[in-house]
């Protein structure tokens, strides 16, 4: 885990974001929570840290809506169909 600082960003947009480009890696399994009631985590992902690095270089330059994570090349990809661009504007708002 590390901690990147991040100004003028729309928290709620910038995690749609990283569950855009990471959905591909979300973890999938169930466990219990401290109650014994079956949970599935909805925000784990195995990523390598340095895609992670990547990912917030393209956040913060705006190229990030062209990609998506590849697990089996655990590197970024170009979409084959971007999503519009003014998402990336929105969540710097």
């Amino acid at each position: 885990m590390r901690l990147i600082e991040s100004y003028n960003i729309n928290r709620s947009r910038l995690e749609n974001l990283l569950h855009r480009v990471f959905s591909a890696a979300r973890l999938d399994l169930m466990i219990e929570d401290r109650f014994g009631q079956p949970v599935k985590p909805k925000e784990w992902f195995l990523v390598p840290l340095v895609v992670i690095d990547e990912v917030v270089d393209k956040i913060r330059d705006g190229s990030i809506i062209e990609f998506e994570y590849d697990p089996p090349t655990a590197s970024l990809r170009k979409t084959t169909v971007a999503p519009c661009s003014p998402f990336v504007k929105r969540a710097m708002a």
